[in-house]
């Protein structure tokens, strides 16, 4: 445990108390009557319910959405399911950055909507909110559809049997098996939205602003630590009570159910009305997945002089017209991108890998702390951790504001969470009585680790560290603040060009999120190939 927790004193509980700390601290000392002066602001007031209502209304909405291809992904049988499931998946490991410039592309100005129509819907509340959907629908699928895979379909029939009909039989039977992974699966998506940095901002436009928005604003326009410091708790407080009650979601789940092979649960739809079903569920990641995404690519190719790769081109140079924002060719981001998430997948490993070996050999009121405090990272500002990266860490040993490191380990933070939950139920399923025996012909604790451990778990560091790299190299709201202006990343490139108007900075921005995607994508599919597919969560 030394090593994890070392690592998260030094890069986040000490950038995360100093930065809140300046924002409460004056000449005088303590004030935190701040809190209660920060709240009953109007518009502060008007950001929190902004922040409360559209988390809510994007997680009913992509209940809504997502439930049907649930159902479908659990008891159906067709051609291609493995290859729409991983299609389905991309949009999660998507940047929010991406997904921000591919809805854009649909609904923004000059976007395919305006284009047949005339219609915009960016700047607007519906643009966020299917952007949030598309973001989240995988979550839902996965959660709540590899559970219904895994149930038995006997005791629903059972019921029919009995006289129920088919809604009665679900809501008696299905459905209250179903309310735990559900309930689970809201409150992720609801944490995602509640937190949304890049969608919002690339989206909403200057009147709409999540709590993490406003934080971002204030600290980096503004310079107003006190109100920044006092939204962090705000929303550290939230998201910490949305970890508690997912947590006691799973639990409930896990030992409430006794789940079956998901091969004897799935067959062919039979009938016009589950052939129906199968083909809105296609229609509708269609239109919400492949559709932006399909515009996106599109958008990147659609150059003055017509389709062609003429926006690619300009990424290669720097320092005239659309690209004079940046030191080098936005181009370089692409390789800057993987060798910082490259280093922060080995950071996360070694920390998320010693972590979960610590909570699978002890329990304990300690170690369930320790497990608590490796989630933090999903529950603070990542604005927050960026900036109080700069303020912190700037004194020897630890002066690194101009070292390249910086944004590996801010990326990594983000990084140990998924290392953590993918390792750590394989580890737990272990039989001690391996290592027992490896101990007994005089292996030592290293070379059992090495023997029996390590190859029962490899295939589960190498999606750990699939994940890993996917969150990294989309990490935005801590690397816009630490990434150096001669090395950015390819979300922060994309952010730049945005920022800009112009024709040629609009296509580069385009042509940026669509490298960003394929690489991406790879990195899920490649991901796919290597997992193991039996309890449907990530």
């Amino acid at each position: 445990m030394a090593v994890p927790v070392a690592f998260f004193a030094l890069f986040f509980a000490y950038p995360v108390t100093a930065i809140v700390g300046r924002g409460f601290r004056t000449d005088d000392g303590w004030r935190f009557g701040r809190i209660g002066e920060v709240l009953g602001r109007p518009d502060i007031l008007d950001v929190l319910w902004f922040t409360t209502w559209q988390a809510l209304a994007s997680t009913a909405l992509t209940l809504l959405i997502a439930l049907p291809g649930a159902y479908v992904f659990a008891r159906f049988a067709f051609p291609g399911k493995q290859v729409l499931r991983a299609v389905v998946t991309v949009p999660f490991v998507l940047p929010t950055v991406v997904v921000g410039t591919a809805f854009l592309a649909v609904l923004g100005r000059g976007g395919l909507l305006d284009e047949l129509w005339g219609v915009r819907l960016d700047t607007t509340v519906w643009a966020i909110l299917l952007a949030h959907v598309f973001f989240n629908y995988a979550v839902v699928v996965r959660t709540v559809g590899g559970l219904w895979s895994q149930l038995d379909p006997r005791q629903e029939e059972a019921a029919r049997v009995l006289g129920a009909g088919r809604f009665a039989a679900f809501r008696r039977v299905t459905l209250p098996a179903l309310v735990p992974a559900a309930a689970a699966a809201a409150l992720m998506v609801f944490l995602f939205t509640f937190t949304s940095f890049g969608v919002v901002q690339i989206l909403g436009g200057p009147a709409y602003s999540t709590l993490e928005v406003e934080v971002y604003r204030q600290t980096a326009q503004l310079l107003d630590l006190p109100t920044a410091a006092v939204l962090t708790l705000v929303q550290f407080t939230a998201v910490g009570a949305i970890l508690a009650v997912h947590a006691v979601t799973v639990r409930r789940r896990e030992r409430a159910l006794k789940l079956v092979d998901p091969a004897q649960t799935s067959r062919r739809p039979r009938g016009a009305g589950q052939w129906a079903l199968l083909g809105g569920v296609l229609l509708t990641a269609l239109l919400l997945i492949l559709l932006p995404l399909g515009v996106l690519v599109e958008r990147s190719l659609d150059g003055p002089g017509g389709y062609g790769f003429g926006y690619y081109r300009a990424l290669q140079s720097a320092g005239s017209g659309a690209t004079s924002t940046f030191l080098v060719p936005p181009l370089e981001a692409v390789g800057n991108s993987l060798r910082y998430a490259l280093v922060a997948t080995l950071i996360a490993l070694v920390v998320g890998g010693l972590a979960a070996a610590a909570l699978t050999r002890r329990a304990g009121r300690l170690v369930r702390g320790f497990d608590a405090l490796l989630m933090l990272p999903l529950g603070v500002s990542a604005v927050t951790v960026g900036f109080g990266f700069l303020i912190t860490l700037d004194k020897p040993p630890f002066d690194l504001r101009t070292s390249w490191i910086l944004v590996p380990l801010a990326q990594a933070l983000v990084g140990v969470p998924f290392v953590v939950r993918t390792m750590l139920p394989v580890l737990r399923a272990v039989d001690e009585r391996l290592r027992e025996a490896a101990a007994v012909l005089g292996a030592s604790p290293l070379r059992a680790w090495r023997e029996v451990d390590l190859p029962l778990v490899r295939r589960a560091v190498l999606v750990a560290a699939g994940f890993a790299f996917a969150v990294s190299l989309g990490e935005f709201g801590a690397t816009v603040f630490i990434a150096r202006p001669d090395t950015p990343t390819l979300p922060v490139a994309v952010a730049r060009l945005l920022g800009r108007s112009g024709e040629l900075n609009y296509g580069q921005a385009m042509a940026l999120s669509t490298i960003l995607m394929l690489v991406c994508a790879v990195s899920l599919l490649l991901l796919e190939r290597i997992r193991t597919d039996r309890s449907g969560e990530f």
